[in-house]
């Protein structure tokens, strides 16, 4: 089992990103996709979730309105669209997979900076 997560970087406040997750080793359309992450000195916290068969998402009241959570499940791939990124965005961001087991990626770090 594996999740990769790629396209994380340095940004300037204002810019965006987009976060690819990709899936092996377990079956990827029947698992509920969501993004965590967690700054330096503080709790992991749960941004964006996607659920399985309805596409139905959900968003931490901090990223409502910026981020888009979205799946591809011909391709095993979840990603994150990040716009309008603010410093207090700059974590590392991690990968989740729930259903009846639970997998995490190994994160990705993003910077917003000037």
């Amino acid at each position: 089992v594996q999740l990769v997560e790629s396209g994380g970087g340095l940004v300037q406040p204002g810019g965006s990103l987009r976060l690819s997750c990709a899936a092996s080793g377990f079956t990827f359309s029947r698992y509920t996709m969501s993004w965590y992450r967690q700054a330096p000195g503080k709790e992991r916290e749960l941004v964006a979730t996607i659920t399985s068969a309805r596409f139905s998402t959900d968003y931490a009241d901090s990223v409502k309105g910026r981020f888009t959570i979205s799946r591809d499940n011909a391709k095993n791939t979840a990603y994150l669209e990040m716009n309008s990124l603010k410093p207090e965005d700059t974590a590392v961001y991690y990968c989740h997979a729930a259903w009846i087991a639970r997998y995490w990626g190994q994160g990705t770090q993003v910077t917003v900076s000037s």
